[in-house]
Formats: structure tokens, C-alpha cells, sequence
């Protein structure tokens, strides 16, 4: 008896270390195109709900796919509405790797397959480079999960022997609201549904548990699930405060809607038990509750938005940007809030520029920008925290672009708060239309959506200045050899064009480097919220 407990906690762990790898593989495999496609493609809550499902079939962890939706809600890429949709999709796709559990573990026989195959994919993940060691990863995370499942299910087999449903069974809802948290605890402690999700078939498959009892833990699971989040929530941004409040009240309504549901459909599962066995009865229904769940909520998304917001209400601060430290945990929403930061930033101090470079030139904007020092600051310690050799090649471009951009930003601005030189340039009848062109230039950045198409104009504007600043130089030192003009005029007018030729220099670098990092990200961002 006891090497049989050993046989099934060893099982247990061995498929949570399959289950990590094969899901780490998937994730790498997928990059960048996962988190192109919840960019892209999640502007409604419905198409939220396709692509959350998607997203997590592909990766197959829930888990990952709410920690990329609240970067992206961080980042201003989705709107909590959007995020809502994601995170009903997730529950819908998670019910997959149920499905995938007992296909593999139990409807077809893998385990020889899995225990040939072990060692010559984990050589192929340790020796091999790119998509081969990824394929290696996954193939063996597979192979640790199907022999973690068969060593789960010799350490239980004569446990059924003992334990049967009958001795179990307490009376009516309160044995039913007993298993429910056997369900939960079970999964806060694996921290994994997915392990508890196994457990139960196996238990189920060898008659320890009935089909009732194994619903009931598996609801109990789909709540459990959410506590992932609301500890990695603790003392994080708003966007992910509110997005593991949202999860956590969605999954407890669906876990009550499930009641009901299951007293409806307690023939129809009892027919499909007798007839395809009692695991496809209770993938079926959790499948089924999550997809009824999520139809429920569809339609009354905003409403639920707006609710989750006065929930978690908003703190004031007067920090122009707010860098969530627990993101960090993930480089690829680490780097969409960096970058969503870096631009906020940039609109900020195109803005200010844009207001002083004008007729009459407005300095008030100017004069609130010393916060922007904290801001860059801020951003520059959140970028460092960023290991690059923990991102793929696209993303490893993304890190380098906010370097760059940020420490354009920082030189930038240390030039706008030099308004001495405004006024000359606006004063001089032969740079005043460029300098003019300059800050409206600027403007339309404070604003513009279509990054790409404004920074090749300021690249045509800064070489146009550029131009007419060596021009008008060489006219200056003409004129002072002619006596036309002093040297101290000479001096202030050639200051003022270089100041105006840096400033063009290091926006158009911001913008380029901006363009880049939007590479990754196609979609316009909005507005952050938690930003």
C-alpha cells in the first residue's frame, strides 16, 4: 500500500512537470503570433471570446493567457470590456486540455510510445537550436504526461478497492458543497486544474468517485483556478486588480449556473455515461457549463465592466506612468507595458514641444514636464529588470527599440527645457516657417494613431531643416565678415538652429525606434488605464 501512494504522488508530480514543459514548449512555439493575434483580433467581446479559447487551446494554460490580457490591458491595447471576453474564452479553451488528458491517458495506449520516445526527445531539447528544441520540449513534456498519468492511475487502482462512491457520498447538497471544495483546495494547492482535472479522472475511471462527485470537484477546480491570479494580483496595477476580480466572480457564477444545469441535464448524462463511459460525461459538462456560463455574461459585458470598476476603484497618483512590478514575471507583458509607458511619455513631450514651437509660443506645458524626469527614470529601472536572453528574437528587437527610444526621450527632454532659444528662431524671418512646421510637426504627434506614416514626415522635415540650417550658418558667417551681423549674433543664431536641429534629431529616433516597437503590436493603443 505504501509503494502504491509513492506510485501515485510520484505520478502526480511527474505529470505536473509534463504538463510545464509541454505548456512552456507550446508558449515559446507560439510567441509572438499569440500575442499578435489577442492584439489584433480581440476588439469586441466576442471576438475576446474566440480568441481567449484559441489562445489557451494553443498553449494550454489559462494561466498564461490572463497574465498576456492584463499586460494588454495595461498597455492600453484592450479595454476591460475586450479583456472580459479573454478571460471567458480562456475558461472554454482550458476545458481542451480535459479532452487532451483523456485521449492520451486513457482512450488511447500511449504509455509504451511515451516511454520510447522520452530520451530521444530530451536529447533533442537539450542539443538542439530554435524550433527543434522547442519540439523536444514538448514531445518530452507529452511523454512525462502520459507516464505520470499511467503511474497516477497503478498507485490508485486498488485504492477503489476501499474507497468507493458509497463511503464518500454524504447526504444530499452538503456532500455535493463538500466535494465542490475538495475541488478548490485541490487546485489552490497544485496550482494547476489541469493536475486536479487528471486526479479526478482517474479516480473516476476506477470507480472511487461517482459522476456527481467528480462534477462537483470540477466545479470546485473551476473556481479554484482564479486564486492563481487574485495572489499575483495582490499590490498590482489596477488592470490586473480588476481582471482577477472579474475571473473570480465569473467562475463563482458559473459555478452556481452549473447547479441548475446539472439537475436538467442529470438524464442526458446518465445516458451518455452508459453508452461512451462516465469521462466523456464529465468532459462534456464541463465543457458544456463554461460555454453556457460565458453566453450568460456575453451579452451583459459592459454592465459587468463598469460593476468590476467601482469594485476596484481607481487610486490617485500623481505618477505620470505606473509600471507594474509584478509583470515582470513575464518579458513579453513586461514589454508591452514598457512600451505602452515609452509612448505615453513621448506623447506627452511632443505635446509640450509642440505648444512652445508656435506663434505665440505657449512655455506652460514646458514648465510641467519635470515629473517626465521620474517617468524616464521609472521606465529606465522597469526596462532593466527585462532579461532579454528570456525573450525570442522579435521581442529581443522590442527591448533594444525601448532602450534606444527612452534614451532619446531623456536627451530630448532635457533640450526642451532650454526655451531660450524658441523665441530666436521664431524671430529669425529665414527659419521661422521651419521652426514653425517644426511644432506642428510635434503637435500631430501629441495625437497620431498612424506612428509609421509620422515619422517619415519628421524624416523628410529634419532633413529639409537640416538643410536650411547649414545654409543660413554660412550666410551668418558671411554676413559677420561683411559687418552685417556681430559675433555674438552669430553665436545665438547658431545655437538657436542647433538646438533646433537636435531637438528634430532625437524625435525622429524616438519615432523610429516607437515604429519598431509597434511592430510587434500592430493595433493603435488606447488610452491606459492603468498607465
Amino acid at each position: 500500500m505504501t509503494q502504491e501512494f509513492f506510485y501515485a504522488i510520484g505520478g502526480l508530480g511527474m505529470f505536473l512537470v509534463g504538463m510545464e514543459i509541454l505548456t512552456s514548449a507550446l508558449r515559446d512555439a507560439a510567441g509572438s503570433r499569440l500575442r499578435k493575434i489577442l492584439a489584433r483580433f480581440t476588439t469586441t467581446p466576442l471576438r475576446g471570446v474566440m480568441t481567449g479559447a484559441i489562445g489557451t487551446i494553443i498553449i494550454q494554460s489559462s494561466s498564461a493567457t490572463t497574465v498576456l490580457t492584463v499586460g494588454f490591458v495595461g498597455a492600453g491595447l484592450l479595454s476591460m470590456s475586450e479583456a472580459l471576453g479573454i478571460i471567458y474564452g480562456a475558461n472554454i479553451g482550458t476545458t481542451a486540455t480535459g479532452w487532451l488528458v483523456s485521449l492520451i491517458g486513457f482512450k488511447l495506449n500511449l504509455l509504451s510510445v511515451a516511454f520510447s520516445l522520452l530520451l530521444p526527445t530530451s536529447l533533442l531539447s537539450l542539443l538542439g537550436r530554435g524550433a527543434w528544441t522547442r519540439l523536444g520540449r514538448g514531445i518530452s513534456g507529452l511523454c512525462l504526461l502520459v507516464i505520470g498519468l499511467h503511474f497516477m492511475q497503478t498507485g490508485l487502482a486498488h485504492l477503489g478497492d476501499t474507497i468507493s462512491p458509497q463511503a464518500l457520498q454524504a447526504r444530499g447538497a452538503l456532500g455535493f458543497a463538500l466535494f465542490v471544495l475538495v475541488g478548490l483546495v485541490l487546485t489552490v494547492v497544485m496550482q494547476a486544474s489541469v493536475a486536479a482535472m487528471a486526479l479526478a479522472l482517474v479516480m473516476l475511471q476506477g470507480d472511487m468517485i461517482s459522476l456527481t462527485q467528480a462534477i462537483a470537484l470540477v466545479i470546485g477546480m473551476n473556481i479554484g483556478t482564479t486564486f492563481t491570479a487574485i495572489i499575483a494580483s495582490i499590490g498590482g496595477s489596477r488592470p490586473m486588480r480588476q481582471t482577477a476580480v472579474a475571473n473570480l466572480i465569473f467562475n463563482c457564477a458559473i459555478a452556481v449556473l452549473a447547479l441548475p444545469l446539472l439537475f436538467l441535464s442529470a438524464p442526458a448524462l446518465a445516458i451518455l455515461a452508459e453508452h461512451q463511459g462516465p469521462m466523456t460525461a464529465l468532459l462534456v459538462f464541463h465543457t458544456g457549463f463554461n460555454i453556457v456560463g460565458t453566453a450568460v455574461f456575453l451579452p451583459i459585458t459592459q454592465p459587468f465592466a463598469r460593476m468590476v470598476a467601482r469594485l476596484v476603484p481607481e487610486k490617485k497618483s500623481d505618477q505620470i506612468i505606473t509600471l507594474d512590478q509584478k509583470l515582470l514575471d513575464d518579458p513579453d507583458a513586461a514589454l508591452i507595458s514598457a512600451q505602452a509607458a515609452a509612448e505615453k511619455i513621448a506623447r506627452i513631450l511632443f505635446g509640450a514641444l509642440g505648444s512652445a514651437l508656435k506663434d505665440p509660443a505657449d512655455y506652460r506645458r514646458i514648465a510641467t514636464l519635470s515629473p517626465l524626469n521620474n517617468a524616464l527614470s521609472d521606465l529606465e529601472e522597469f526596462l532593466s529588470h527585462i532579461h532579454p536572453d528570456h525573450v525570442g528574437e522579435e521581442e529581443e528587437r522590442t527591448y533594444s527599440a525601448l532602450l534606444h527610444q527612452t534614451d532619446h526621450m531623456a536627451r530630448l527632454l532635457q533640450r526642451a527645457q532650454k526655451t531660450t532659444h524658441i523665441q530666436k528662431l521664431l524671430d529669425n524671418h529665414l527659419i521661422r516657417r521651419p521652426t514653425l512646421a517644426v511644432g506642428a510637426a510635434f503637435r500631430r504627434l501629441a495625437t497620431a494613431q498612424d506612428i509609421e506614416g509620422e515619422a517619415l514626415r519628421l524624416a523628410r522635415l529634419h532633413a529639409l531643416v537640416r538643410h536650411r540650417k547649414d545654409k543660413h550658418r554660412r550666410g551668418l558667417l558671411l554676413g559677420e565678415h561683411a559687418g552685417i551681423y556681430s559675433l555674438k549674433d552669430v553665436f545665438t543664431h547658431t545655437d538657436a538652429m542647433r538646438w533646433l536641429d537636435r531637438s528634430l534629431h532625437h524625435a525622429e529616433r524616438v519615432m523610429h525606434y516607437q515604429t519598431i516597437a509597434r511592430q510587434e503590436f500592430p493595433s493603435a493603443p488606447r488610452e491606459a488605464e492603468g498607465i
